[in-house]
């Protein structure tokens, strides 16, 4: 996405891929990025290096480059590491910012937070947000909120998708054809998060003025709360940020 925007050219990036990753090596190919098979050749090329691997292999990765990783900027997208451990498996002159994107980064709509390690500067900081800005929405927060975030921005998306699936299998129940069920519950969906963003108001507001009294949307939300709706949605970032903590704690 940040070549498609301009706020890179291939020539300035560098990827390090497994071999057996032929997915990933074919689509930064075509985008003509180099590739390499090795960490070091990255962290040497580059000023800033995003650390985007599985968190199990976090710890070897760092202690490859360490001898490297002077005066670079590391954005972790890596879950449940901390900012301690990765600066303490760097150069003391390394700067670290955690970063948590979301899928929907993908479409310039994502919702991402990061943290600023000890080192890193306002300049870093900057840097950090102008990238994240760029495919969606970006703020700072304190690392001790990273597992709800997760729980929330970072596997919210599924918990939507499961709504828009269901949405369009209640009119699909009803009557209504399959494509056009799932174009008007992702564009409904779409345009109540614009609300909720934009206007300022609180969602029980916006609720409100939907529902007209003994109406059909009254009808539908008491089958709602009559199913344990909202109970369900907010134990699933419950239940989420309790598996992320428990995760952090074995990666720590």
């Amino acid at each position: 996405m940040f070549l498609k925007l301009g706020l890179a050219k291939p020539n300035t990036l560098i990827a390090s891929v497994h071999p057996a990753d032929k997915l990933s090596l074919q689509s930064f190919q075509s985008l003509g990025v180099e590739t390499v098979i090795k960490n070091a050749p990255v962290v040497q090329q580059s000023d800033v290096v995003f650390v985007s691997v599985k968190p199990q292999v976090v710890p070897s990765v760092l202690s490859e480059i360490q001898p490297l990783s002077s005066g670079k900027l590391f954005l972790s997208v890596a879950m449940g590491i901390t900012l301690s451990t990765i600066e303490s498996s760097l150069s003391p002159q390394a700067r670290v910012i955690r970063v948590m994107p979301n899928l929907p980064a993908v479409v310039c709509s994502g919702c991402s937070v990061f943290v600023r390690g000890s080192k890193a500067t306002d300049a870093d900081a900057d840097i950090t947000q102008k990238l994240l800005q760029s495919v969606g929405t970006c703020e700072p927060v304190d690392e001790s909120q990273l597992d709800v975030v997760t729980a929330l921005s970072g596997s919210g998306p599924a918990y939507v998708f499961v709504m828009i699936e269901a949405l369009a299998d209640g009119a699909v129940h009803m009557g209504m054809p399959r494509d056009l069920a799932y174009r008007l519950a992702s564009q409904t969906v779409l345009g109540a998060g614009h609300m909720v963003r934009d206007s300022g108001m609180h969602p029980g507001q916006l609720k409100d003025g939907v529902t007209s009294p003994a109406g059909s949307t009254a009808a539908a939300l008491r089958q709602l709360e009559l199913s344990g709706f909202r109970a369900a949605v907010s134990g699933a970032v419950e239940q989420a940020t309790l598996r992320c903590r428990q995760i952090s704690g074995k990666t720590k």
